[in-house]
């Protein structure tokens, strides 16, 4: 018999997914995720759960681990949604996670412009909320979420009271989980764009349209760091989207900003965020690889340059290729330095540890025979909390390197 998700309320009729034993080691030390291989598939087979079913997770002695949504045909077969027996998940589990949530980001935050679930770090694996004022944007990246959108909805109703609530469900991950892709508004009026403010420069985001929802929260912390590198300077922004890094430093005292990205609409958004607040920038269309080279052949120079890659270690198996990429991406930004100038290296990779990433640095400036300086390292901003069991919340690295000549 197959358990269907179920009706929410009393948790004790859920099912069972139990494990091998001392295979709940883990889970008792806080982490969220159970692998395939540590389920007892004989006492409670795989194949009997739906996608996305609700269940009991059931460990050593009988012990109750917690509540967690299943995926029988992945090789991470569950997440656990809550540990506390009474509360199985519903509108009122989601309604507790997100005022917990909130109080962390209204602790930190002026304005309501910031990461408001986090997935895993929240106690929501699956799920990402952006906040725009009083605009929510989610995305969805498993099942078990997916089968639970009425009541996030429902909870985020009563927790923030949104006007407008949009999944932007089009990432590629919802493939692995046999998920549709789509963009649809679950909660009150359409709309296509928001502003943010961010180092005194006006945005304009499209959440509907744009990369992941709109807008990246997570380097946040890292461009105020940046301000301080640019004044009077020179300075190329490469994969620029939105232009955040570039648009603040025009704001911040740059010289000159030249704005890199392959995205027409991105560059066009761009030049709409430099009108709004009164800013020059110029903006280049082309591969980031191809344009460094042209501008190196073209024998110009910046005083800063920021390189901020889509992740381009997504599994394991691409460290290889990835590694070359951002010692590649790495080498021919450190050429378009002068004598003494800063490059801003970042690189979103889980799967590229922060000491690999300086590696890459260090690799690149001694081919060029250079000297490398890293003067500051930065992580992802603090609405994205790092869960201390699962290290694949710990992803983003940012470095601040002094290059000089040897």
């Amino acid at each position: 018999m197959t358990h269907a998700p179920e009706a929410l309320g009393d948790g004790l009729a859920l099912p069972e997914l139990r494990l091998k034993p001392r295979e709940d080691r883990r889970l008792g030390a806080g982490h969220l995720w159970v692998f395939s291989n540590e389920v007892d598939t004989e006492r409670t087979p795989l194949s009997g759960f739906a996608v996305g079913a609700l269940c009991r997770v059931i460990g050593d002695r009988e012990r109750f681990l917690g509540y967690a949504y299943v995926n029988p045909h992945a090789l991470i077969c569950a997440r656990i949604l809550g540990r506390d027996g009474r509360y199985p998940p519903g509108r009122p589990l989601f309604v507790h996670r997100l005022q917990v949530a909130l109080a962390l980001r209204e602790r930190l935050y002026a304005a309501p412009f910031y990461r408001l679930v986090h997935g895993e770090s929240d106690g929501l694996p699956g799920l990402v909320l952006d906040r725009y004022g009083d605009v929510i944007v989610g995305q969805i990246g498993t099942a078990g979420m997916e089968g639970l959108k009425a009541e996030i909805v429902s909870a985020l109703e009563k927790v923030i009271a949104p006007r407008t609530v949009l999944w932007k469900n089009d990432s590629g991950a919802r493939e692995l989980e046999g998920l549709p892709s789509y963009v649809e508004t679950a909660h009150g009026e359409a709309i296509d764009h928001v502003w943010v403010e961010e180092n005194g420069v006006r945005f304009r985001v499209p959440i509907g349209a744009g990369q992941k929802t709109g807008w990246f929260y997570d380097q946040a912390a890292n461009r105020r760091s940046f301000l301080k590198y640019v004044n009077g300077a020179r300075v190329l922004d490469v994969f620029s989207y939105l232009g955040a890094w570039g648009l603040s430093a025009a704001r911040a005292g740059a010289s000159e900003v030249l704005c890199v990205d392959s995205s027409a609409p991105a560059l066009e958004l761009l030049q709409q965020s430099a009108a709004e607040s009164g800013l020059e920038v110029r903006t280049q269309r082309g591969d980031a690889f191809d344009a460094l080279a042209a501008l190196r052949e073209a024998g110009e120079k910046f005083d800063v340059v920021v390189v901020d890659p889509p992740a381009f270690i997504k599994r394991r198996r691409d460290i290889p290729k990835g590694q070359a990429a951002y010692r590649k991406l790495n080498q021919l930004a450190m050429q378009l330095l002068p004598r003494d100038g800063f490059l801003v290296s970042c690189s979103c990779s889980h799967h590229l540890a922060q000491d690999e990433l300086i590696g890459t640095v260090q690799q690149a400036a001694r081919h060029l025979n250079r000297f490398a300086q890293v003067v500051e390292v930065g992580g992802h901003a603090p609405d994205h909390p790092i869960h201390p069991a699962i290290p694949e919340t710990r992803y983003l690295k940012a470095l601040f390197c002094r290059v000089v000549n040897d």
